[in-house]
Formats: C-alpha cells, sequence, structure tokens
C-alpha cells in the first residue's frame, strides 16, 4: 500500500494474501503441537519487528461458523479476554469496513490500540479476511495507548469438509516500539497458539450463543442487514509508523505474573 491513497483490495490482493499464508519461504518453525503450528519471519531483529504465522486444524469445525466467528463482533467481546474495546466505525463496501481495536499486552508493555481497514471475501469453498492500518481524524491515538499499525494481519480459512477447515493466521504488526526479545518468544510459544485454542473454542459454542443473539443478524453474510453509515475513501489515509510516537520497551522484564498466564492473543483481529 503504497503513498497515502487508501484502497480497498481487490481480488489480486486477497489472491496475494493467501499466497503469503500458504508460502514456506523465510518462515522459521517455532511450534508444532496439537494440530497447531507457528511460525516466524524475523524483519528487524533490533526492533522485534517481525511476522507471525499460525495454521490450526479443526477437526469439528466448519469453514462457514469458523468465518462466522470471526466476523461477529458482539461474540468477539464475549470469548476474547485480550480485548478491552472494539466498535464497528462505518462501511465502505459491502465488503469492506473500518473499525477500531484495542487489547491488552503482557505486562508491564502498554497496551495498544489500531484503526483499521478491514475486507472480507469468501472463495469458493474459503474464506479470507483482512486488514490494514489506516487513519480516521475523528479516532487520534489515545494518550493511556500505543498506536500500533497493521501492514498486513487476516485469516485465511480452508475447508475441509463439512464440519472441518484448517485456519491460517498470518499478522505482520509494527507494534511501535522496540520490543524486548522475549515477547517474540512468548508470543510464538504461548500467546498465538493459546490463541487459537481459544478461536477453536469459541467456534464450538457459537450456534449455541448465536441462537439467543439475534440468529439471522450476520451482515458479513447479507450486506442489505449491514446499519454502518457509508465512510468516503477521502476521510482515511494511510496510517504509516514512522509518524507515530516511538516507546523503548526493549528493557522490560516480564512480569511475574504473567509467566505462566499472558494476553490471548498477539494483535489486531
Amino acid at each position: 500500500m503504497a503513498g497515502d491513497a487508501v484502497l480497498v483490495p481487490d481480488d489480486r490482493a486477497f489472491i496475494s494474501f493467501k499466497n503469503e499464508c500458504n508460502s514456506e519461504e523465510g518462515w522459521n518453525l517455532t511450534y508444532n503441537k496439537s494440530g497447531i503450528t507457528v511460525w516466524i519471519h524475523i524483519l528487524e531483529e533490533e526492533k522485534s519487528l517481525h511476522k507471525i504465522k499460525c495454521r490450526m486444524v479443526c477437526k469439528d469445525v466448519s469453514a462457514d461458523t469458523m468465518y462466522d466467528v470471526l466476523h461477529d463482533i458482539e461474540y468477539r467481546r464475549k470469548w476474547d479476554a485480550n480485548v478491552i474495546e472494539t466498535f464497528d466505525i462505518g462501511k465502505l463496501t459491502v465488503n469492506a469496513d473500518v473499525g477500531y481495536y484495542s487489547w491488552k499486552c503482557p505486562k508491564p508493555l502498554k497496551n495498544r490500540d489500531v484503526i483499521t481497514l478491514r475486507s472480507w471475501l469468501p472463495m469458493g469453498s474459503d474464506y479470507i479476511i483482512m486488514n490494514y492500518s489506516v487513519k480516521h481524524a475523528k479516532y487520534p491515538p489515545k494518550k493511556d495507548l500505543v498506536r500500533a499499525v497493521s501492514i498486513q494481519t487476516g485469516y485465511l480459512i480452508q475447508s475441509n469438509g463439512p464440519t472441518s477447515c484448517t485456519l491460517t493466521y498470518l499478522a505482520q504488526v509494527d507494534p511501535r516500539g522496540s520490543l524486548p526479545k522475549w515477547v517474540v518468544n512468548k508470543s510464538s510459544q504461548f500467546l498465538a497458539p493459546k490463541a487459537m485454542k481459544k478461536i477453536n473454542k469459541a467456534c464450538l459454542k457459537y450456534r449455541e450463543w448465536k441462537q439467543r443473539h439475534n440468529p439471522g443478524l450476520k451482515p458479513w453474510l447479507y450486506p442489505e442487514q449491514n446499519t454502518l453509515s457509508s465512510i468516503p475513501l477521502t476521510e482515511l489515509s494511510i496510517q504509516h509508523a514512522d509518524s507515530l510516537e516511538n516507546i523503548d520497551e526493549s528493557g522490560l522484564s516480564e512480569a511475574k505474573e504473567e509467566r505462566g498466564e499472558g494476553s490471548d492473543d498477539e494483535g489486531p483481529n
């Protein structure tokens, strides 16, 4: 995404994201247990800048259900213990919107937030949801949070049959700060696998929950149900990392209570 012009991703962007999810070049395997695999691609070691890729085989969750769970913002508030606040800002097209998400980071790091342009596309029996950071004048950085930058984050959901799917999560996020190495290690060894397990667990409980909470409301499937106000692309601009505050947290040690626990996710969803 070069320059400041905000673009809604086209088919080529979705294909490129899918290819990146399936690529092995440059990725280092860091975790492989119980059907969950995690890879790290280090970009700038001194700043702990990296990409992370997680893959999980779900033997008892359909691709359709996974897609619904990852879209359903009301349900996310219930199952995602990592979320501080999340809400939709406005819609761009039938398959693109703008939203806000803030999340808890492992102590003693400061918590982060993002404004992202999110887009989604069914591709045959597969689905893709992806996002990147944008700026909106009504939602400037907050004093108590660090505004992070999602360079490219998203999910590839691949159907393995009527009751099974494979979920791949790919994220390149600039956390706006020099992070200690234990954060990257913990992300790949603990936080990312734990987050994938929580998504799987949330999927198993979704049907029962949804039956009690507006069962027919799925605006990601039925655009006519979307009541968000439209946002013109001219109100948005690309969120460049170098325009945000950069904080140095590289010398921070992990809090004792975090060593066996931790927040459940690494970044924007």
